[in-house]
């Protein structure tokens, strides 16, 4: 950042008074500008015990295999970002459930929130984000060309959840430079 969005006028990177951080301060208005982490929603959306998965049709991880799942809009709760996304990527309503998995990816600050869900009908498509949608059972879960390590630590977390019948809500965090142990991802 170079420029004050409230002022127009040169930002530069500071401390500010009562803060314990480096921010973008404005050197003539004095407004601080603020960088979070972004909150990535999405939902394992189940059609009996198949799940929906989505083949990226856009970077990063382009021909990849994901959960529904993107960036949260303003305006709205997680439930209905990741609700939005699978109707976006996969072209299906599903019923949100309870919230599953958090993955903390500090190094990209992001956060990865999934939902477990329930298809309303096995009606879906390619969205624009999408080369193919389809439902896979465990077996057939196409480990080796998953998009994102988050996706398969959800995925793996849910699989030891539905074998003892019982659901818990999941956080790890990530550093996505280390291999993470399961199912090859």
């Amino acid at each position: 950042m170079k420029f004050c969005s409230a002022c127009g006028a040169t930002v530069t990177m500071r401390i500010p008074q009562g803060d314990t951080a480096l921010r973008h301060v404005c050197d003539t208005c004095g407004e601080i500008h603020y960088q979070n982490p972004k909150l990535v929603v999405g939902a394992i959306a189940l059609w009996g015990d198949q799940i929906l998965l989505c083949r990226r049709a856009i970077e990063p991880r382009l021909g990849k295999w994901t959960l529904p799942a993107g960036f949260m809009e303003n305006e709205e709760t997680t439930a209905e970002a990741a609700a939005r996304e699978t109707l976006e990527e996969a072209c299906a309503r599903v019923e949100i459930d309870a919230p599953f998995a958090m993955v903390n990816i500090p190094r990209i600050s992001q956060v990865h929130l999934f939902y477990r869900g329930r298809l309303l009908a096995p009606d879906f498509a390619a969205g624009d984000e999408s080369l193919e949608v389809g439902l896979f059972d465990e077996a057939d879960i196409p480990w080796d060309t998953l998009a994102f390590r988050s996706v398969g630590l959800t995925l793996t977390r849910f699989f030891e959840d539905r074998r003892k019948a019982r659901f818990g809500f999941h956080s790890a965090d990530l550093d996505i430079t280390a291999p993470l142990a399961g199912h090859g991802t």
